[in-house]
């Protein structure tokens, strides 16, 4: 039988080298989210999976989760203002309405928000300042997720209070940061209650921006015969005030340009909430094992901001609250096999508005197609079924073989609250053409898929392993997509997204030296997008291709170096509409993206760290004819464990003070914009741990 403890040791250490400095076998911890719901070591399921650890996180106290999920090879987060961000997971940078719906985030293993009604900002909700650990899933998802995980998941494992060690810290840095983290908790007999909590201010650099944000996770476990419950509570709490884009060729250079906001009004203000509870139990018999576990859960979410971005200025009410419950259950039918099957279901009750208060500024044309008042105002109603099952077979001491598939269906029922068409709140016509905005009748939409999975893995031997996956995923249009029209579009008739991907990878791990490399390719068809008429297409087709290689070397007993590197191509396959795009890289996709840290550790109390980030430069449009240059960033680190309970940190972030983009992008309105990146600032921390 495969040898699943040495191998799945090996690619955990591989897959943590960006900030592991332990290559113990007997040392390295277990996942149980990810790639499996029960716990299981990492290379049982040979994939692309990579985490941020908790080594790593408290290194690097990121002000933003940008700052930890950049150090993966095929991760490429541009940062926002305040807690906003973009991402790209072996993908262009994505953006709009529904382009959040090409990758999955979770929290625990339980999605921030329901597959249909996605944000692309959402891992601001996710309790990233007491992490214990953040998983990233490269590729479509396993057989476990189904909608959204097209090109990875995220999962953020929160900090357990209950077992943990208890602290308070408090960190302090530069334009205004401050953040307070603690955690607490006890654990008597089977019964333990614990609790997280994270506080942050942040005026920021530029003009009129900040936010203020808290953060809490509680934790509960208890035992009920042969029964574990566990159950964990989620909130936050975001107020914004946001810096917007910085217009003009190369504008970011310029000091002051870059430190203003020429949209002081805009904000952001969200409120989420999470329940779960999770009933496990295991079953062991002389022939066989049997494991299952069961969790119902409840979110509820809301946001109010101000599309700062769009003329008139609108504000956007979303709100939804959803019911679910994920289960699995799993079985050891032979040493050599097993198997895995479970279901999900969901339900979910969500609502948007768009409310415009002033009369649009501008030319004629504008001021006559988006008049003030309501623009969109409706209701959806939605359900989630799927099942899915998975088979694990070891086929000889070297060879290992898992298959399994998913299928899943999801149906909107779509009211309207205001009257169809395009036309003003009132029923009226707008001039020029008609109003700007379009409202669906009410309408039934559904969408069923099946996503199969196989992959096969081959031991070299204890320390090498080269694996193979074929995989599809998909997903369904987006509320947004489907009932949020412009123009003279009464219907969208789009289809869900779906991706074939194939990946190659070896791993290799020894005491001194680690490498994994990953290559890819994936196409992907029915890719929605708004076509020069402003209609939401599903016509598109893409390409995304690539090599991911990751190397950690521990020098010597001192000295570590880590390193991921991407190489990939992000194209266009088909023209959209009378833009000729075949073969042109997608915007925002930078070919190049590396990052590197050389640790020292001349004590076992004292880690310093250099930090260098490096992003090649991109188009900053469809037609590839304007560019970003790039840009190379580096950051210094320092950690001390002054005795048992009181530790220091301190770091200069953007050490060289360049003059750079954390985004660039373009509009035929504004010309080249940008999100400007920090000047050089710093950042001390004290924690003290009871």
């Amino acid at each position: 039988m495969l040898n699943k403890t040495i191998i799945g040791a090996a690619a955990l250490a591989v897959q943590s080298m960006a900030a592991e400095q332990t290559t113990e076998l007997d040392n390295i911890e277990r996942i149980t989210t990810t790639t499996s719901r029960f716990e299981t070591v990492a290379l049982s399921y040979p994939r692309a999976l990579n985490w941020v650890s908790a080594e790593t996180l408290a290194t690097v106290e990121p002000q933003h989760i940008q700052q930890v999920l950049n150090r993966i090879a095929g991760v490429n987060l541009q940062r926002g203002n305040g807690q906003e961000y973009l991402p790209a997971i072996r993908s262009p940078v994505f953006t709009g309405a529904g382009a959040c719906g090409e990758l999955l985030t979770t929290e625990d293993g339980i999605a921030l928000r329901s597959a249909g009604f996605c944000n692309i900002n959402e891992l601001f909700e996710a309790g990233t300042e007491y992490a214990q650990s953040i998983e990233v899933l490269k590729g479509p998802g396993t057989v476990i997720y189904g909608s959204n995980a097209m090109h990875g998941v995220v999962n953020v494992v929160t900090r357990n209070p209950i077992d943990a060690p208890e602290f308070v810290g408090l960190e302090l840095g530069s334009y205004g940061f401050k953040r307070l983290t603690t955690s607490a908790g006890n654990n008597a007999d089977e019964h333990g209650l614990g609790i997280n909590l994270a506080i942050t201010d942040d005026t920021g650099y530029r003009d009129e921006e900040g936010f203020e944000q808290a953060k809490v996770h509680v934790r509960y476990r208890t035992r009920l015969d042969n029964v574990d419950v566990s159950a964990g509570l989620s909130l936050s709490s975001l107020d914004q005030e946001t810096a917007t884009f910085i217009t003009g060729l190369d504008s970011y250079r310029d000091a002051e340009i870059a430190q203003s906001n020429v949209n002081p009004e805009a904000y952001r203000k969200a409120d989420s909430a999470r329940l779960w509870i999770r009933f496990s139990g295991i079953q062991q018999s002389a022939d066989n094992a049997y494991e299952w576990q069961v969790t119902p859960y409840v979110r509820y979410q809301d946001m109010d901001f101000l599309m700062h971005f769009l003329p008139g200025q609108p504000n956007e009410l979303n709100d939804q609250t959803s019911l679910g419950v994920l289960s699995s259950a799993q079985w050891q039918l032979a040493p050599d096999v097993s198997v895995t099957v479970g279901a999900d279901a969901e339900i979910t009750d969500a609502s948007l508005q768009q409310i415009q208060a002033n009369p649009t500024q501008g030319s004629p044309f504008l001021q006559a197609t988006i008049p003030a008042g309501r623009q969109y105002d409706y209701a959806v109603d939605a359900t989630m079924v799927a099942a899915y099952g998975e088979l694990n077979w070891d086929l000889t001491d070297a060879w290992q073989l898992s298959a399994g598939a998913r299928w899943e269906r999801i149906e909107y029922d779509y009211d309207n609250l205001m009257v169809s068409g395009r036309v003003d709140e009132n029923g009226n016509t707008c001039g020029f053409g008609g109003c700007r905005y379009s409202r669906p009748d009410d309408r039934t939409d559904s969408f069923s898929e099946f996503s199969p999975q196989v992959s096969m893995s081959y031991q070299l031997d204890p320390q090498q392993m080269l694996f193979v996956v074929l995989a599809q995923g998909y997903r369904a249009p987006q509320a947004t997509e489907l009932y949020r029209l412009q123009r003279a579009q009464t219907v969208a008739e789009l289809d869900s997204v779906k991706a074939q991907n194939l990946e190659v990878g070896y791993k290799w791990i020894s005491s001194a030296l680690e490498v994994q490399v990953a290559l890819y390719h994936m196409d992907k068809d029915n890719v929605i997008f708004r076509d020069s008429d402003f209609f939401n297409r599903s016509d598109a087709e893409t390409r995304h291709q690539g090599v991911e290689l990751t190397i950690g070397f521990q020098i010597n007993e001192q000295w570590r170096l880590s390193t991921a590197m991407t190489y990939g191509r992000h194209q266009y396959r088909n023209d959209l509409g009378n833009l000729l795009l075949a073969g042109n890289d997608m915007d925002t996709a930078p070919r190049r993206l590396a990052t590197a840290q050389l640790q020292w550790t001349p004590t076992d109390s004292l880690t310093g760290e250099i930090d260098w980030r490096y992003t090649s430069e991109y188009f900053l449009e469809p037609e590839n004819e304007r560019l970003y240059n790039g840009h190379n960033i580096v950051d210094l680190r320092m950690r001390w464990q002054l005795n048992d309970n009181w530790q220091l940190t301190g770091q200069v972030l953007n050490a060289l003070d360049r003059a750079y983009a954390e985004r660039a992008d373009y509009t035929v309105f504004s010309g080249p914009r940008y999100f400007p990146g920090r000047p050089r600032s710093v950042q001390m921390g004290v924690e003290y741990q009871f």
